[in-house]
């Protein structure tokens, strides 16, 4: 089984500080919690980013990891006015590849 974890948010401001804890959280995410696949977004005032996984436990520890919730918690206070957070399953994914 495959899973998406889809984030939406409207973008308060984002400095040189966001960009760099972007790269830092996207790649914890990928070598630490086998996140398969991480892209992300921004067009305007809106950002979008879908991360692919293989189980539910790698998505609910990557949750709580330490730099992940000051991630969090910064994107909170200041990077964002708000923002969704959804995990799908992946019923069927296709390719051109």
């Amino acid at each position: 089984m495959k899973y998406a974890v889809i984030f939406k948010a409207e973008i308060n401001q984002f400095d040189d500080e966001y960009s760099k804890m972007a790269a830092k959280m996207r790649d914890l995410a990928i070598k630490e919690y086998d996140c398969t696949e991480f892209v992300a977004t921004a067009e305007g005032s809106q950002e979008i980013a879908i991360s692919y996984w293989d189980n539910l436990e790698h998505i609910k520890a990557w949750k709580q990891n330490a730099e992940h919730l000051v991630a969090q918690k910064l994107g909170q206070n200041k990077w964002y006015k708000h923002y969704t957070v959804e995990v799908v399953e992946v019923l069927r994914r296709y390719s051109s590849k």
